[in-house]
This record gives structure tokens, sequence and C-alpha cells, in this order.
């Protein structure tokens, strides 16, 4: 980063429970770790912010954490006192203060505003990545920055080691073994099928529950909190209570928030990796296990458009029959469809999708990363400035 731009702005609004300021926090970290930039992260959401990183002091309005300046962004916020940063980032659909956007139209040179857009496999996001956009109401102009699953979009956010240390918590035993026993599972190994189940609710849950429960090999399926864990707390209520349950050969385990570090562990330690949103799924694409996104649901039944064109894209070098069991079980997890059917063939293909997960990885690892390509985006833009000043 030139020494010019030293100063980002990041704006969070927690929207969907811990997606938008997953994605914010990891981004705002890498920034400052790899790229040496001063990050302003400013949230308006401190409570859901400190489930996944317990270090945030919830009241306070101000606090530095991993080298990121936390900021609270709330209606007192009087925004005349703050300085306004050389590079905003208006993150996932929130919209900045307008009069931190005044501010930044009285800069003597105005900030690069970048609007960083939500996951998208469509193929007008290629089309937009990087486009400008005037505003109406100021003289400022920001910019479309879509994340996504090519060499013409953002790319993924993924730090430069991820992958190396993934690669040694996988063959390191005691590392694992600590890990499961951190989360209370002393016997993990007796577990044929590791299963990590985070998503929304769904209405026919109880039907694949049923059908682990009747396995032939033992199950351990871990949820951590959020819609589905209260759902099957609901469906059996002693896990409230004792937060694992046995029912025939499924053990169902409710997970505590845990750090976005131990997240990713959990996903690099299951078999399978059920996630949903945008973070989570992300990262299951960086831990190469098979995996089911459940998608954000959207009126008129929008998201399944989205969902099409990922799984389109997903699949379009898998086998033809391994790409039709893959898309059943997506359409059915999304669509909630009767499970047991297509989980069953689905599984039954877990060692090939695990094998072409390794591939997808390495085609995404090759588009670069979302935060070094942010970086290089800005500095070509600043360069651009001055060379036309």
């Amino acid at each position: 980063m030139t020494t010019s731009l030293p100063r980002w702005d990041i704006f969070c609004a927690v929207v969907d429970n811990f997606g938008d300021i997953g994605i914010c926090w990891r981004l705002s970290r890498q920034l400052v770790a790899e790229h040496g930039i001063a990050v302003r992260l400013w949230v308006d959401d401190l409570a859901s912010f400190q489930k996944i990183c317990a270090g945030v002091d919830s009241t306070k309005m101000q606090q530095q954490l991993q080298g990121v300046t936390i900021r609270c962004w709330s209606a007192d916020t009087d925004w005349a006192k703050e300085q306004v940063a050389d590079v905003v980032i208006e993150a996932l659909a929130c919209t900045i203060p307008l009069a931190y956007q005044q501010a930044m139209a009285q800069q003597s040179s105005a900030p690069l505003w970048l609007n960083l857009e939500y996951l998208s496999a469509e193929q007008w996001v290629e089309g937009c990545h990087a486009l400008p956009s005037p505003q109406p109401h100021l003289p400022l102009q920001k910019y479309f920055f879509f994340p996504g699953f090519t060499a013409a979009t953002g790319g993924l956010l993924q730090e430069a080691n991820l992958q190396q240390q993934a690669a040694a918590f996988n063959t390191d035993k005691m590392a694992q073994q600590a890990f499961w026993a951190a989360l209370g599972i002393s016997d993990s190994a007796r577990f044929t099928q590791k299963i990590s189940l985070f998503g929304y609710d769904h209405q026919q849950i109880a039907s694949l529950l049923q059908y682990w429960q009747g396995a032939e090999a033992e199950v351990l399926c871990l949820v951590p909190e959020g819609a589905l864990a209260q759902q099957l707390t609901l469906l059996h209520p002693a896990l409230a209570a004792t937060r694992s349950l046995t029912l025939g050969a499924l053990t169902l385990q409710i997970l505590p928030f845990m750090p976005q570090e131990d997240y990713d562990k959990l996903l690099w330690a299951c078999d399978i990796n059920f996630v949903r949103g945008e973070d989570s799924v992300i990262r299951a694409h960086w831990a190469a296990k098979p995996f089911i996104w459940q998608i954000y649901r959207q009126a008129e039944q929008a998201h399944l458009d989205k969902l099409q064109a990922f799984m389109q894209r997903y699949c379009v070098q898998m086998p033809a029959e391994l790409a039709t069991v893959v898309q059943r079980f997506w359409l059915d997890w999304n669509t909630d469809a009767e499970l047991a059917d297509s989980w069953q063939k689905f599984s039954a293909n877990c060692a090939q999708i695990a094998d072409y997960n390794q591939h997808w990885r390495t085609q995404l690892t090759a588009n670069g990363d979302l935060a070094s390509n942010l970086v290089h985006f800005v500095e070509k833009k600043f360069i651009m400035r001055r060379n036309f000043s």
C-alpha cells in the first residue's frame, strides 16, 4: 500500500445475524495484517460482533483489536468531528450516514468510495464489477466492487496462509484431538461421519435427522448457535439443557458462538459442512470438504436464481452424474423438500465431491483474494488521479 493512502473506513450494518460483520471483520484484519493499512471499522451492532469476537467490548464506542480500530456507529455519532478516510467502503448494502457523505464531498480531494457488494455467481456481475456510479445528490461517485468466482470479479476473501494452516491442521492428530476436546468431544474417532450443520430453519429437517438416526454407522452432527439450532431444541427439548443428545446412531451437539478461527477449524475437521449466507460458504470453499449452501431466502423465490447460477458455475467441470446428485440435494435443501433420498445419494458420493472441491479451490485461488484485489484497485485509481492532476 502506498504511504499516500494510509486510512480506510469500512462501514458495516449488521443486518442478518453475523454474516455481514463476519465478512467485514475478516476483511479489516487482513487489510491490516497483510497490507499494512490503517483500518477503522464502523459497526452499528457491537453486541452481535462480540459473539464472534469475544475481545469486543460492546460498551465501548471506540477500541482497537488486532490492529483494527473499531468504532460504534449510531444515531448519536457526531460525524462533523470525524476525519474522513482516504478510502471508504460501504459494505454489503449498508448506507453510509448522509452527514459522513457530505463530509466526503467537502474534502479537497474526494475519498475513493467503494460499494462492496454481496456475493453472486450471476453472469451480470462481471459486467458491473468496478464500474463507477455518479451520485445524484452530491459531487461524488462510488465504484461497485463485486466478490465472485471468476477473474472478472473481485474474488473471495482468503488470507495468504489459510490453506497452509488448513493443511497443517489436517495432518496434525494432536491439534485435531485438542480441538475436539475443547468442544467437549473426547471420542471423536468413533464417528464415521462428522457433519457441521449451520443453517436457517428448515421445514423438513426432521426427515434428515431421522435418516441419520437410523444410519448403520455413527454420525456426529455439530450445530452452531443460530436459527436452526433453535429449531432443533424445539424438536428435542432436552437439547436446551444438555446441549448434546444421542438418538440411535446420531449424536447432536449444539455449539456455542466461536471465534472465526475456530469455525474454520470446525470446517476443516468435519467430513461434510452445511453452510448458510455468505461468510460461512466462502470458508467452506477453502476447507474443500463436501458442502451444502443454504442461500439467503428472498421474496418470490429470487434466491433460487442465484443458487442456480452458482450451481451451474460450480458444477461446470463436474462429471454429469455427480453434478446431478449435488444439484438435487442442494435444491432440496433450499426448497424445503423431503431430504432423505437425495441426501443418501449425496453422502454416498462424498469422496468424489471432496476430490472435485480440491480442483475447484485451486481455480478460485487463481483469481486472487478479495482484500488484495481491493488494494490493487485502489492503488490504480489513485495513481490515475495523480497522473491527471
